[in-house]
């Protein structure tokens, strides 16, 4: 009797045992590893204090690249009117595309060694672009609004491409020119040419010069 109490109470403890070895640890919490703004130097052969540059000029960059992102989606979701269904395609085309650039941008700054900004806290106290309101503008204010975020973004884009440049931060450099510039201009484009005031059915014929 005593053998198989033992033997019962062995069978229970390896159950539990084992119960305990496959429930998740929860609720941990530790300092951090790396505080924001200090820098993990790796080996890319940049000076650290240029690293540092980047970093304060990317983050600048990417919290404003997430509002604008963000915009988009917003506009996205409240578009209204007569040019409802080709608005709510390109805004989401549009936010996609920013989404990719965003995720370029913080990756840049990990790889510099920093830490990218992320939260959206952290981003409404760091953007340049001022908030929108919280319920539904009409298509132009939309668009114009779009317009403004972008030319914010790239006023900091040229700066910044000017100074990685000279810091010979040439993989940064790369990035703000060939995918975050190019990427804001194309979309700027196809934003304003949405507020040419043209005829949809009938040609104006008192703009037309005499010849």
């Amino acid at each position: 009797m005593a053998r198989e109490s033992a033997q019962q109470h062995v069978r229970q403890s390896e159950n539990s045992a084992g119960a305990e070895r496959s429930e998740p640890v929860l609720h941990q919490h530790t300092r951090e590893i790396q505080p924001f703004g200090r820098i993990a130097k790796l080996p890319i052969a940049l000076a650290e204090k240029t690293c540092l540059d980047s970093i304060e000029l990317l983050n600048q960059i990417l919290a404003d690249s997430m509002t604008l992102r963000d915009l988009y989606k917003k506009h996205h979701w409240q578009a209204a009117g007569g040019t409802f269904y080709q608005l709510h395609l390109l805004f989401d085309k549009h936010f996609n595309e920013q989404l990719e650039l965003v995720d370029a941008i913080a990756e840049r700054i990990q790889l510099l060694g920093g830490i990218s900004i992320a939260m959206a806290a952290d981003v409404a106290e760091t953007t340049m672009i001022p908030r929108p309101p919280r319920g539904r503008e009409e298509a132009p204010a939309q668009l114009s609004r779009l317009l403004e975020a972008h030319e914010i973004v790239l006023k900091e884009l040229r700066t910044a491409a000017r100074l990685t440049a000279e810091a010979e931060d040439y993989g940064t450099n790369d990035l703000l020119v060939s995918q975050a510039i190019r990427t804001n201009e194309l979309q700027v484009w196809f934003i304003a040419e949405h507020l040419v005031d043209v005829p949809l059915a009938r040609v104006d014929s008192g703009t037309v010069s005499a010849r």
